[in-house]
């Protein structure tokens, strides 16, 4: 698959408006689309402030109910100010910030409960 990249990553949720609350106000990506598509769905595009790959928050995946979606991995370039930022607007961290061999890292669930892991950002060798 030469040439190719991961663009957009699609997360189950049972409300768009909730969802495009948290991700936007308490983990701060920024709104890429907000439209309606073919058969009145709606398409709500996010990215993490950093760039990258986006997140598209559906609800019309039958086989992808809300909270389905586990270990979508996010770097950070300084884990415990990104853990107390958004500790901060009110994100609800699984536990603190642990250490392991492969690094550091911290996890949370969205409202729906996808889960997540935010990992110190590893400098390029």
């Amino acid at each position: 698959m030469a040439g190719t990249y991961l663009d957009v990553v699609s997360v189950p949720v049972g409300d768009q408006d909730r969802a495009r609350a948290f991700y936007t106000e308490v983990l701060g990506f920024q709104p890429r689309a907000d439209m309606t598509m073919a058969d009145g769905l709606r398409w709500v595009q996010l990215a993490p402030a950093g760039g990258g790959a986006s997140i598209t928050l559906v609800t019309w995946f039958e086989t992808m109910p809300p909270g389905s979606l586990k270990g979508i991995v996010l770097a950070a370039e300084d884990i415990r100010k990104t853990y107390e930022e958004c500790a901060g607007r009110g994100l609800r961290w699984n536990g603190p910030i642990e250490e392991a061999s492969w690094g550091t890292f911290a996890t949370f669930d969205d409202p729906d409960g996808n889960g997540w892991v935010v990992v110190q950002a590893q400098p390029a060798a």
